[in-house]
């Protein structure tokens, strides 16, 4: 989804949800303005980026020797500083910033990157002509995003699911009392559809094919199940061939992606001080995060923990709108920014 052709040149300050698999943008008086995957295109020989974002997605698995896809954030973490730096820019090229603009920025990362990779994001806005910079963590900006009041002091858990890391956080008066932060989310789920068609089916399918798979049929609970066909290559014959299966089986194939999230909120329950266990009885656990749309993930976890589980509205803008959110009102939430 782009919303990026635009008449005028835009200006104004700026709000980046730089997450794993999407990179959201949100602009004052605007709202979201752009929504598209965190993926670069480049040219092996001459280094030169060829696309950003939807287009260079379009490019995965369909490229030639001469061109790569690089996804420049892994697993929560930056992986690849230069193609970080050169999405950040691609991305604000495309919603036509107005050269002169000097925008304030704030830029939603995840929860723990190190303070290299902080500086690194901090100098990419830079490059891109902000004029003050600001950084947020993940689950605070969900928190502000769904409408906790995150200055009270109640405990409140929140669930974000996204393409690199799962973070669990209890927060409450301004700050993240239990993290608990996982590599195992969206990505990891996508990768488990294609082990499972290559062990079980001698299937070699493209992670875009196993994204669609998931998102479709993909469930955290057993189901009736219904045939679906699959499309991929024989890895014996290496011809093309498409084989039905019961919807069931990706279940199966997501179990342990699923295991492992519930034992994280397990551990991160454990960790959680008596009064925060009890504002968590009375409001619930909230889910956000494109992995929280896995069909009855809520309900698998209600039964393991025994508490009120919640999907948060609109959950992959949960995030990007709390940036937004922060950055209308900078001096109200100044205690929540990652300060350097």
């Amino acid at each position: 989804m782009a919303f990026s052709n635009f008449s005028n040149l835009v200006s104004g300050d700026i709000a980046i949800d730089l997450g794993t698999a999407n990179t959201l943008i949100w602009i004052k008086g605007q709202g979201v303005v752009l929504n598209e995957p965190s993926v670069v295109a480049r040219n092996k020989v001459n280094n030169e980026i060829i696309a950003v974002g939807t287009e260079a997605m379009e490019m995965v698995g369909r490229t030639h020797s001469g061109i790569e896809t690089i996804r420049p954030l892994k697993d929560g973490v930056i992986a690849d500083y230069k193609m970080t730096d050169a999405m950040i820019l691609g991305f604000i090229r495309k919603i036509k910033l107005s050269r002169i603009s000097r925008p304030r920025i704030v830029i939603c990362i995840p929860s723990g990157v190190t303070d290299v990779e902080q500086r690194s994001v901090r100098e990419s806005a830079e490059h891109a002509n902000a004029s003050e910079v600001y950084l947020i963590e993940e689950p605070m900006a969900a928190a502000v995003g769904i409408g906790i009041d995150v200055e009270k002091p109640v405990g409140n858990m929140i669930v974000d699911i996204g393409g690199g890391t799962t973070e669990i956080a209890v927060i409450s008066l301004n700050g993240i009392g239990t993290l608990e932060t996982i590599r195992n989310a969206g990505d990891e789920q996508t990768s488990a559809i294609v082990e499972w068609f290559k062990n079980q089916h001698k299937l070699h399918i493209g992670e875009r094919t196993a994204e669609q798979i998931k998102c479709n049929v993909g469930s955290a609970v057993r189901s009736q199940g219904e045939k679906i066909a699959v499309k991929g290559q024989d890895q014996i014959t290496g011809i093309p061939k498409t084989i039905e299966i019961s919807s069931d089986e990706i279940r199966q194939a997501l179990t342990d992606t699923v295991y492992q999230i519930i034992s994280a909120i397990k551990r991160a329950l454990d960790k959680t001080p008596p009064e925060h266990a009890s504002d968590i009885i009375d409001f619930g656990i909230i889910l956000t995060g494109g992995g929280s749309l896995l069909k009855d993930l809520d309900l698998h976890i209600r039964n393991k923990t025994g508490l009120p589980v919640h999907v948060a509205e609109d959950p992959l803008l949960s995030v990007v709108k709390g940036t937004g959110m922060i950055l209308n009102d900078l001096k109200k939430y100044k205690s929540v920014l990652i300060q350097h």
